[in-house]
């Protein structure tokens, strides 16, 4: 019998459900708190043979912004897709079908030539991406990475999609908490603390640029994205060096 085989013959899809959001509740038991969308990152890179996990809540038609990573790979590689507006999380968001890369070093890679590259450096060498959604509704995307090539078992495959279900009704939860409880311009509930202060100052760094520039909150992020890329540095450093006063961009010479 292949590795898995009995355990999922053992239950039903509910015994299944159930199981999965065990290992997402025992991640928030261990840090002596209510569950949240961190955890579902943690039950996926222990129990998925992956490397790590993160989550971006998008609705798929802006870059996004990452709610939590496992390690500084994850961080890395959410950072780059919503610099790059590419690979297989923004490609995820977009169609609302995950998104397999089991080789980014073969042919499933050169469709994000420029990603690629950059999560090979990064110590990627597969990645897979959920859409967080529920009908018409999208939230986000599940990512998860391994420093090895090779596909997701059916198994996995599986499971990984009770994850993906399992973060979107923590994005939607914490959405209404925000909504309701929150103040305005404060972090997004289930946000990790540091990501929280990351997506703070890139926020700052694009309002800043809408006084120096002169442009629109969207033109200013799209000069932050383009400056990181060009300069090859994380989003975050930049928008770090802006407002601190570290860096200032010009604006467009006048036609």
């Amino acid at each position: 019998m292949p590795p898995h085989a009995e355990r999922e013959a053992g239950g039903d899809d509910a015994s299944r459900v159930a199981r999965v959001w065990e290992l997402v509740a025992a991640q928030a038991a261990s840090r002596r708190r209510r569950v949240l969308v961190a955890d579902v990152c943690a039950a996926a890179a222990t129990s998925l043979d992956v490397s790590g996990a993160w989550v971006i809540a998008s609705d798929g038609s802006r870059p996004g912004q990452a709610m939590c990573a496992t390690d500084l790979v994850s961080e890395t590689l959410a950072e780059v897709q919503i610099t790059l507006g590419e690979g297989p999380c923004h490609d995820a968001a977009i169609s609302g079908v995950p998104v397999l890369a089991a080789d980014l070093a073969d042919g499933a890679g050169q469709q994000w030539a420029v990603f690629a590259e950059a999560a090979g450096r990064a110590g990627a060498a597969a990645i897979f991406a959920f859409p967080l959604r529920i009908g018409a509704i999208r939230v986000g995307v599940l990512g998860l990475y391994r420093d090895k090539e090779g596909p997701l078992d059916t198994f996995q495959l599986g499971d990984a999609l009770i994850l993906a279900d399992t973060a979107t009704m923590l994005l939607l939860d914490a959405e209404g908490r925000q909504t309701d409880d929150l103040l305005p311009g404060a972090a997004p509930a289930s946000q990790s603390p540091d990501l929280a202060a990351h997506n703070a100052e890139i926020a700052q760094a694009t309002g800043m640029l809408t006084e120096q520039l002169g442009v629109s909150i969207t033109e200013a992020f799209a000069r932050l994205r383009a400056y990181a890329y060009a300069q090859d540095r994380r989003l975050s450093d930049v928008a770090h060096d802006i407002v601190t006063r570290r860096l200032r961009l010009d604006p467009d010479p006048p036609r």
